[in-house]
Parts: structure tokens; sequence; C-alpha cells
């Protein structure tokens, strides 16, 4: 029974991180060509561009805000299969979307859609959860980040590459890959929660952002391991809102310098997440990962924001890549604090603070770039900001994570 189980969990797991990995390389597919769509949606006025991108941005961030923790507490009542069916056929109409729309509106609509049932990466986490012993979790967890790291390596360059044929085509391909993987879902993904294991009834009172905190403050230490993720998400928004800007005004770097960066970080996040998580988590622990990884991320934010030259910034990337040890290390010890019937909500409640952060963090750490440079600053003030954020992070878990994690430890 034993054999019949690991297998199942190892057939379970590779449809998971197929899903992961081709959801990311149909988001890395937009990178190179979304803000080309909406600049021609604007008229070719960049200023006009720049800010529906912003729209876009918030908007998406604050819809995951409110559906995230009504789709995971709607995956711990009914399963995590059709959560899961539902986020890939979201993300694939709105690539039709991008495809087809006429207008800016029309782009926003999509944009919506998606972001109300983009609940792809948080249900695959629950679903990890529930087939995946608790001391192997943080394992798996970093490698369904080396499926997120893969989709940005591969993504960009299908995006390119078909863009330089039609701004549309890239967005027709990730809603091919995107369909395609819903119609094999729908056909081979098994249910991963058992019915006796699910919550009873679905309790709109916690299916909201609010309810959703609440069972973060319900289990000891939880919610302040709630909070190093928020900072974390936060932080992490920094590079993806300046990076171009930054490298590019610092640094003189060409677009073919830009994709090779890309490509030297996706790399690094790779082997961070697949060959060094897993170990280190078996050798020190959870916890002890967790803070190793949010003392990398600091250092590495301070070393970006110092480097005077882009051969000294390129010399920190090894390591900021240990940042990748923050989401399994703190994945692996908040899931043992909740019940099988409460991951959903879990991660529900994470997708929430995330939406927080996508909405926080672009206009924060631009404003302060944008203030660094006219004001006379130092250039890397925004990126000093994300790194003394995981410096709070790193205090908070020292003290949150101190005590040994139990599944379901009520509050007092």
């Amino acid at each position: 029974m034993t054999d019949v189980a690991d297998r199942g969990r190892r057939a379970s797991f590779g449809f998971i991180f197929a899903l992961a990995l081709m959801n990311s390389i149909s988001f890395g597919i937009m990178i190179p060509i979304l803000p080309q769509v909406v600049k021609e949606l604007a008229g070719g006025d960049t200023a006009s561009a720049s800010v529906w991108n912003a729209v876009f941005a918030a908007c998406w961030g604050l819809m995951q805000f409110v559906c995230g923790p009504i789709l995971g507490m709607f995956s711990d009542r009914f399963g995590r299969r059709p959560v899961l069916l539902l986020s890939l056929f979201g993300l694939g109409v709105d690539f039709l979307f991008m495809a087809f729309a006429p207008t800016l509106g029309w782009l926003l609509v999509g944009r919506l859609l998606n972001g109300a049932t983009a609940a792809s990466f948080s249900t695959a986490n629950a679903y990890l959860a529930d087939v995946t012993p608790p001391d192997q979790r943080a394992k798996v967890f970093g490698w369904m980040g080396s499926a997120f790291s893969f989709g940005f390596i591969i993504g960009p360059s299908i995006g390119g590459f078909l863009g330089e044929y039609d701004l549309r085509l890239p967005f027709l391909a990730a809603a091919a890959l995107t369909f395609a993987n819903w119609l094999y879902g729908f056909f081979v993904l098994p249910e991963s929660l058992p019915a006796e294991r699910r919550a009873r009834v679905y309790d709109w009172k916690r299916a909201n952002p609010v309810g959703a905190l609440r069972l973060l403050r319900s289990r000891l230490g939880l919610l302040p391991l709630a909070f190093v993720g928020f900072l974390f998400q936060i932080s992490h928004v920094v590079l993806p809102t300046i990076f171009v800007l930054y490298t590019t005004h610092r640094y003189g770097w060409s677009p073919g310098i830009l994709g090779l960066t890309f490509l030297l970080t996706g790399v690094l996040g790779v082997i961070t997440q697949i060959f060094l998580v897993g170990p280190t988590v078996a050798r020190i622990g959870e916890r002890n990962t967790l803070l190793i990884g949010l003392a990398a991320g600091a250092a590495g934010f301070a070393w970006y924001g110092w480097a005077d030259t882009g051969w000294l910034y390129l010399l920190g990337a090894p390591v900021f890549a240990l940042s990748g040890f923050i989401m399994p290390g703190l994945q692996g010890l908040m899931t043992r604090k909740v019940e099988p019937h409460e991951q959903g909500q879990l991660q529900g409640a994470n997708q929430s603070l995330s939406g927080i952060g996508s909405i926080v963090g672009p206009p924060l750490f631009g404003f302060v770039y944008a203030w660094s440079l006219r004001g006379g600053h130092p250039e890397g003030l925004a990126i000093w900001l994300a790194g003394a954020m995981l410096i709070a992070a790193l205090g908070l878990a020292f003290a949150a994570a101190r005590a040994p994690a139990r599944a379901a430890q009520p509050a007092g």
C-alpha cells in the first residue's frame, strides 16, 4: 500500500509541476509583449501606456485580494480539482482577451477575470500539502518554485520570438498552451482532498479577506509568519518594477544584456530550488532555511543597491539566489499549523496578502526610485528599502518560528 501511495503522490506531483511550469511559461510569454500591446492600444503614447500598466497591475492585485480567500474556501469545501480547472480556464480566457481586445477597456476586462480566477499556484500548493508528508513539503514547494523560474527562462524567449511576427501571436500560443493543460487536467487530474477531510460547510464569513485573517490569528505563530510572507511579497516587487529602468540608466545595459541577466538569474533560481532547498531543509530544518533565505535576500538587495558597475551587480546574483529558500521554508512551516480542510483557506489568505503586495509595491518602489533620481539621492534607495523589509521579516521570523511547529495548534 505504501508503494502505491508513493506512486500516486509522484504522479500527482508530476501533473502539478507540469501545471505550474506551463502556467509560468504562459505568463513569461507576456513579459516582452504586453507593454507593447498596451502602448499600441494607447495610441503610441508611452506615458499613457505606463499609467495603464499600473492600472492593470493594481486591478489584478485587488481581484487577488478579494477573490483569493473565496477560492481557497471553495477548494477546502469542494476539492482542489475544480478550483485548479477554473483557474486554468480563466487564464486561458484572459489570454484570448489579450489576443483579440480592440481597446484598453476590453484588455482590462481580461485582466480582472484573470485576477478573479488566478488561484492556480496557491491551490496547487494546497494540493501538494494534501498529498505530501509534512517533513517533505518544503522540498516540493522548492521544486514548485523552480517551475516558476523555468517558465521565466523559457517564456520570454518564446514571446520575443513570436512577437517578431505579430504582437498578438504570443497570446494565442499562451492560450493554446493553457487550454491544453486544462483539457489534460479535466480528464486526468485526480482530486487530492477526500470528501471526509473537506470542510463541512462553505462559510461565507471566512471566505473573504477579513475572514481569512481570522484563520491566521487562530493558530499560534501563524499570523507573524504570514506577515513575513507579506513583507517578502512586497519587497519582491521592487525588481520587476524598476529593474529595466535601473540597470539601463545606471549601467547602460542593452536589451541583449538584460536578456542574459534574466537567463542567469533564472538558472541560479532553478539550481537553488531544485538542488539546494531539499538537502538544506533536511539538514537544518525549515526555520533555519527560512532565516538563511531572508538574510541572503537582504544582503543581495544591499549589494544590488550599492554596486556601481554592471559586473559588480552580477556578482551579487548568487547570493540573492538563496532568497529562493524563503517561500519553501515559510510554506513548510505554515502548512504544519493548519488542518487538511484548512489548507485551501491558508493559501487563499496568503494569496490575498500577495494581492495587497501587488497593489502597494509597484507605486511605492516606482515613486521612491523617481524621487531618488530627481532629488540627487542614491539610485539604489528603492532596492535598499526592499532589503530593509527583508531585515524586518528576518527579525520577525526569528521570533515567530522559534517554537517547533505543530499542526493546528490553537492560539490560546
